[in-house]
């Protein structure tokens, strides 16, 4: 298969950068798989996992909470919200995590108190949604 050049910027750092022969994204309106010479493209990302083929038997997945995916001519870049190597999670810990955000927001005593436990609430279950546990 034919490579074409990659990266996964997160605002913390470049996660990834190299070329590879396919890139599975959750886009928000479907996803879809970008190989080489794809026509130019920019869609915005909903929360998902991004599946990234390098070679032949190398799959490296990340958990990506949304951002933007451009492909040019030149290559194919994600600029993630965040993006976290699957092989990171802890279905218990994350499962602890739901429960812990939904307290939180049964217990919030003011309105924005409440928006910010919703919200972390939400990206919780995003990501479990996105694992799939």
């Amino acid at each position: 298969m034919a490579a074409f050049h990659f990266e996964l910027v997160s605002p913390e750092k470049l996660v990834f950068s190299g070329d590879v022969d396919s890139v599975v994204v959750a886009g928000v309106e479907g996803e879809f798989t970008v190989l080489k010479d794809h026509a130019p493209l920019m869609s915005t990302l909903k929360p998902g996992v991004v599946e990234i083929s390098a070679a032949p038997a190398t799959k490296l997945r990340y958990f990506v909470r949304g951002g933007f995916a451009d492909v040019a001519p030149g290559g194919f870049t994600i600029l993630a919200e965040r993006a976290i190597p699957l092989d990171e999670f802890d279905a218990t810990r994350l499962a602890a995590d739901v429960k812990d955000a939904e307290e939180d927001v049964a217990d919030a005593k003011s309105d924005e108190a409440r928006r910010l436990a919703t919200e972390k609430r939400d990206q919780l279950l995003e990501l479990k949604a996105a694992l799939k546990i």
